[in-house]
């Protein structure tokens, strides 16, 4: 287990949120996504019949696991061969945020999934989110990271989430060894993976205009990738959990 792994050095701390896809759907549509669009469980990526009860297109996949001692030496060797992101502006290939608050790293990856992709043309004009998105575009990374520090909607919008999870919530102030990223299909079509403690976003390969974020190259490229990293250094505790955004049925 990694000492302190998310974000232990910073004066704001959220309650963590928990994977829970009623948990993230209600904060994205509080924040101001239309109910249309939602999160629902990846109880399988290999299973086909299991994977069938997942709405496509896949837009985005949330993954929360144990953050390991081979997952922050892997991280770190990567991040190490990488220059700091100064992106910014609608040239942008994609949106990312660098994470300052601690344990929000449910909120970072949920608003990564939501500001990239097909998922940002959906929206609300008007909402929370949408002045946000317009704030930041402009702002490099630690102006950015400032604007989502010092935001009242978000904070108020996360810690009425945070009060929904099915297990009892830690304090804001708690070490946790859970951390979330996220897998996103770009307008580029390439799939990122975008995690705020990065140095910046990661092109993980270029998916076919047929191909989403829950396609079998993208889950080679991402969320099996992570797992067989882990496996290969040795890591018994390959828990995961995961879900998707897509389209919500009534």
């Amino acid at each position: 287990m990694a000492e302190n792994p998310d974000v232990p050095n910073t004066h704001k701390a959220f309650v963590p949120l928990e994977n829970n896809p009623e948990v993230m759907s209600h904060l994205v549509h509080q924040l101001g996504l239309p109910p249309t669009l939602g999160f629902t469980d990846v109880f399988s990526i290999d299973e086909p019949d299991l994977l069938a009860f997942v709405p496509r297109p896949s837009h985005a996949l949330l993954l929360v696991f144990p953050v390991s001692k081979a997952y922050e030496a892997s991280r770190l060797a990567e991040d190490s061969q990488l220059p700091e992101y100064a992106g910014r502006g609608p040239t942008e290939p994609v949106f990312w945020f660098k994470q300052t608050i601690r344990n929000a790293c449910g909120l970072i990856g949920l608003l990564h999934a939501v500001s990239n992709g097909e998922p940002r043309k959906h929206v609300i004009p008007g909402s929370d989110l949408d002045g946000l998105l317009r704030e930041a575009e402009p702002l490099e990374p630690v102006a950015r990271a400032d604007l989502l520090y010092e935001s009242k909607a978000l904070e108020s919008a996360h810690a009425d989430a945070a009060k929904r999870g099915d297990t009892a919530a830690p304090q804001a102030d708690d070490d946790v060894d859970l951390h979330f990223v996220a897998f996103v299909k770009g307008t580029d079509g390439r799939l990122w993976e975008l995690d705020g403690r990065r140095r910046g976003p990661l092109a993980r390969g270029e998916l076919a205009a047929d191909e989403d974020a829950l396609s079998e190259k993208a889950l080679e490229l991402g969320v099996r990738r992570f797992l067989k990293t882990e496996a290969a250094a040795g890591n018994p505790d390959l828990r995961f959990s995961l879900v998707s955004l897509g389209a919500v049925f009534d």
